[in-house]
């Protein structure tokens, strides 16, 4: 099965209310985005209009992988974005921001996809044991990108004090997944730690601005410098760490009130979750009322299953709860609250198969159900599916994103290539220098490399086989290759002198290099062109007479 592999495969339109007043300061936008998460969408407004942080208040947090709907508030300013990813609405007025208290309900339509008519018999079994047992409300996977993106629990950082390493996970851990302009400044960053004043070549350093300028006022006050990081951002980092200790608190819990029969589980982000197919009808009444605590310094639990399962994931994670807090700063702090074990989606309606127009020869299903403030529908949609569900790994969300890459790195080349060929369309040995730099870009993960394993064996079976050109200038451009992974202007025929680059080589490094080269090769042009210019002149010259 897969989900949202087009934006209008996952739709959600929040269900809201508000008092409106019209001489209020906040101005209500119904906010439409697409591949947009909240912070991207209140950060891209806050910069088009200048304003404050803080300035925008919303109700809650939606996928950023879909098309979604949710209201928004601006204090004391009229702001319109109508643009395609992301559309404003005028709503009314109010007279204090928004908080999750103005949600009621979102109703979410999902498209799942790349099924098998086989999986209709398993999905009606799983949709009965959803209306009857509810399903587990754990956070999913989207709460946990930083553990995706390579940053771990920045909150973990912070318990220990450790405020250089906590600034370093948000400012300079670029991910392995992220092909944007904030991979590289991320990059940037952590190649030269400590160089304050460095120059970024990028635009995108602009959201790191407030950071960087307390860095270079107080170059080794870390902390203050992670408190210039958006305050909701600030509290979204320690929370995602307290998601996570109540997954693993649940998980523990549902051990101890059912039999191992009576579970299965199921990987996601942060590890493995555990639901359940059946339940007694006491344990029933059990889960339909319970809580479990988002743990914090002045959670107090009675229950002693559940003081039990809070023991187990401290202990797990060698911590007891006077740890959740940060003693240096008073504004990072764990807060306590009380999170329903079970959420039981209203109005689920399954529709009927049709032709995947994507994924040939399978079918899809669309999926609609309302969920109260604060579930994953996604949660609910691996529920339904969880005999076909399986969880992305990184390798297969860098494969499914190396097409477009590849058809980028074509692009790029294509242009690279273009002043040469309009000049001396290039020499053999132009050509066989292309062939390294076409690797090069293969090796960096843009274009997917043959399985260099498979390609042995093949030769094995059928006898040793004499290396080919291309092996042999494969091997001599990885022998001459920088740690770094960069190649230098010193493979080319007449090597040009540079000045010594301002950044670390890398991406900036190949483009300023790419650059030199068509510069070069636009000078020779005009050197030829300029030296057959007086062979010409003379019977121009001569027809006149």
């Amino acid at each position: 099965m897969r989900i949202k592999q087009k934006p209008e495969d996952f739709s959600v339109k929040e269900s809201y209310r508000f008092d409106e007043v019209e001489t209020g300061r906040h101005r209500v936008y119904l906010m439409d985005k697409q591949k947009l998460s909240t912070f991207d969408a209140v950060t891209r407004l806050r910069d088009a209009f200048g304003l404050k942080p803080g300035a925008i208040s919303y109700c809650g947090l939606k996928d950023k992988q879909g098309r979604t709907e949710q209201i928004i508030a601006v204090d004391g300013a009229d702001v319109d974005m109508q643009e395609p990813d992301l559309r404003l609405k005028y709503l009314g007025r109010t007279d204090k921001p928004l908080s999750s208290a103005n949600i009621t309900s979102n109703r979410f339509s999902v498209t799942v996809r790349a099924l098998t008519p086989q999986s209709l018999g398993p999905l009606n079994v799983a949709t009965a044991e959803v209306n009857r047992l509810g399903v587990v409300n754990y956070f999913d996977s989207q709460r946990f990108g930083s553990l995706k993106h390579g940053q771990g629990f920045i909150a973990k950082d912070l318990i220990r004090g450790d405020f250089e390493a906590a600034l370093h996970n948000y400012l300079a851990a670029p991910s392995e997944l992220d092909r944007t302009e904030d991979a590289k400044v991320k990059a940037f960053w952590r190649e030269n730690w400590g160089r304050w004043d460095a120059r970024v070549p990028y635009e995108g350093t602009r959201k790191y601005h407030r950071i960087l300028k307390s860095l270079r006022d107080h170059p080794k006050d870390f902390l203050r410098a992670f408190m210039q990081i958006d305050s909701d951002y600030r509290a979204m980092l320690l929370f995602t760490y307290q998601s996570y200790l109540w997954n693993e608190g649940v998980r523990r819990y549902l051990q101890l009130l059912l039999p191992r029969e009576h579970l299965f589980p199921m990987r996601y982000q942060a590890g493995t979750l555990l639901f359940h197919r059946d339940a007694s009808a006491e344990v029933m009444r059990i889960l339909r009322d319970a809580t479990f605590p988002l743990l914090a310094p002045d959670s107090v639990i009675t229950d002693p299953q559940k003081e039990e399962a809070v023991a187990w994931v401290l202990g797990k994670e060698k911590l007891k709860l006077s740890d959740l807090r940060i003693e240096e700063e008073r504004r990072l702090y764990f807060k306590h609250e009380e999170r329903p074990l079970l959420v039981f989606p209203h109005k689920l309606v399954i529709g009927r198969t049709l032709p995947d127009d994507i994924n040939r020869g399978e079918v899809k299903v669309n999926v609609a159900f309302t969920l109260p403030p604060g579930a994953y529908a996604t949660l609910v949609v691996k529920r339904l599916f969880h005999f076909e569900y399986t969880e992305d790994t990184p390798e297969v969300i860098r494969a499914s994103q190396r097409p477009r890459f590849v058809e980028a790195e074509q692009q790029q080349a294509d242009l690279d290539d273009g002043p040469r060929r309009r000049g001396d369309r290039g020499s053999d040995g132009d050509r066989r220098r292309a062939a390294p730099a076409r690797e090069e870009r293969g090796v960096s993960g843009a274009r997917p490399e043959r399985g260099v394993s498979g390609a042995r064996q093949e030769r094995g079976a059928r006898g040793p086989a004499a290396p080919s050109r291309r092996d042999t200038e494969r091997r001599e451009s990885r022998a001459a290759e920088t740690p770094t992974r960069s190649r230098t202007l010193a493979t080319q025929t007449q090597p040009v002198e540079v000045p010594e680059p301002a950044v670390p080589v890398g991406f900036r490094e190949r483009q300023r290099q790419r650059k030199s080269a068509r510069e070069d090769a636009r000078a020779e042009t005009a050197a030829k062109l300029a030296s057959k210019a007086p062979k010409a002149s003379k019977p121009a010259k001569s027809r006149k007479k």
